[in-house]
């Protein structure tokens, strides 16, 4: 069974209704990195960062997958597939993917200040933290999401299976954020590269095949290709 490694960034929960970051109109228009994305943000200001993850941690609880993630879960059926996502939200496994890897945290979980391993899982129904909220070793717990400035602790796991691909994705990430985006380069030579974002993506590599679509219709494109592929 082949093997299908997807990477998948803030284009591919869009449709989903859950707001991107760099876009027009995106988050980072209305909000400053600086100031709810870095750690030094959340010791100057910490009820503004608890605060606007606590409304980015709702959003993801109302939201639905889309036909694009529902895609990538179906086609487990035909091939062994595995998901590196930047994104924060649970949407690939709500769609029912079994091996998803958060690069960058997941915003349905929340951590201790002083000992990271320390990880707590909230729900809907309490889904916000705040000030005065402790660990059980009585610190302050903050987002476990991995902030701009902060280490990516599982990028190296992500390297391993990208070198593994029989066949590399990448849906709705401008490829401008490291060191996500340098897991082109450990795609094997001659491994066939997909990439599915409607707005043109700054990368040059040659042999890339672009899928100028969102990500349900890219999807199911890409699905269309591999099936003809395999006749």
């Amino acid at each position: 069974m082949r093997h299908i490694v997807v990477l998948t960034g803030a284009g591919m929960s869009a449709e989903s209704g859950i707001a991107t970051f760099r876009d027009s109109g995106g988050l980072w228009e209305q909000y400053s990195i600086e100031d709810v994305a870095t750690p030094e943000g959340f010791s100057r200001n910490p009820q503004l960062v608890l605060d606007f993850y606590n409304a980015r941690r709702k959003a993801a609880f109302e939201a639905n997958p889309n036909k694009g993630h529902v895609g990538l879960m179906e086609m487990e059926k035909d091939y062994k597939v595995s998901i590196i996502t930047q994104n924060v939200d649970e949407l690939h496994e709500r769609a029912g993917s079994t091996n998803v890897l958060h690069l960058h945290g997941e915003l349905s979980k929340v951590r201790s200040t002083v000992d990271p391993s320390l990880i707590y899982t909230l729900t809907p129904d309490n889904c916000e933290i705040h000030l005065g909220d402790k660990c059980e070793k009585g610190s302050q717990l903050r987002p476990h999401i991995v902030w701009f400035g902060e280490a990516v602790p599982m990028i190296e796991k992500a390297m391993k299976i990208v070198e593994t691909a029989d066949i590399f994705v990448v849906i709705g990430t401008s490829m401008n954020v490291y060191p996500a985006a340098g897991l082109l380069n450990y795609v094997h030579a001659g491994v066939p590269v997909y990439l599915i974002d409607p707005k043109e993506v700054n990368v040059h590599q040659p042999g890339i095949h672009f899928i100028k679509k969102g990500a349900s219709e890219g999807v199911a494109e890409l699905r269309d290709i591999l099936k003809f592929q395999n006749q």
